[in-house]
């Protein structure tokens, strides 16, 4: 089953962290990344782009279920 990844515009600060660990993912457009299509495989390092992110504007879904960012 995909996972459902989402970038909150809002939040998100524009940093290229999720683009540069997960480029096939993630994308800037402008002062903001995007996600380039919906659903995406299961990927560990979609979790580290969550986790990573230093506006915590990404999140990752399977289901009905928020899987990312993990918390400690």
């Amino acid at each position: 089953m995909a996972w459902n990844v989402r970038v909150d515009t809002q939040l998100c600060q524009g940093s290229g962290m999720c683009a540069g660990t997960v480029p096939e993912v993630f994308v800037l457009d402008g002062e903001r990344a995007r996600v380039r299509s919906d659903g995406t495989e299961p990927d560990e390092r979609v979790l580290d782009a969550a986790d990573i992110c230093p506006a915590l504007a990404i999140t990752v879904h399977d289901g009905n279920t928020v899987i990312g960012p993990r918390r400690d």
